[in-house]
């Protein structure tokens, strides 16, 4: 079984070290998220159920690990992530709906941890 949480902390670290490595890039990039991902038209909790979404489609489990984690923070029930999930699914078919059990995987361990 994938260790989302812990898949996750990998990113961050991993993340970090890119960054020491190219910090005016890597400053741009999370600066730019960090626009995207604020309240607009759509609430940040949508976007990040569409950035998990994402992430079944492309097949990223450091994606899942982070969207997943950033749903959660963002007020995203369980219904609300199976149903954006349900949408990747029938976009994506077969293979979506494998890395959809794991973004459900990833969400359900980002709930055990915050309740940890």
């Amino acid at each position: 079984m994938k260790d989302f949480p812990q898949i996750n902390k990998n990113l961050a670290t991993n993340s970090q070290k890119l960054g020491q490595a190219a910090p005016e890039q890597m400053k741009a990039f999370y600066g730019f998220g960090k626009t995207v991902y604020a309240d607009g038209a759509l609430s940040p909790k949508v976007k990040e159920l569409i950035a998990l979404c994402l992430g079944v489609a492309a097949h990223c489990d450091g994606c899942l690990a982070h969207h997943a984690a950033a749903c959660l923070k963002h007020g995203a029930t369980r219904e609300e992530v199976v149903e954006a999930l349900l949408v990747a699914m029938h976009m994506g078919g077969g293979p979506s709906m494998v890395y959809a059990t794991d973004a459900l995987l990833s969400y359900d361990q980002a709930v055990a941890a915050k309740e940890a």
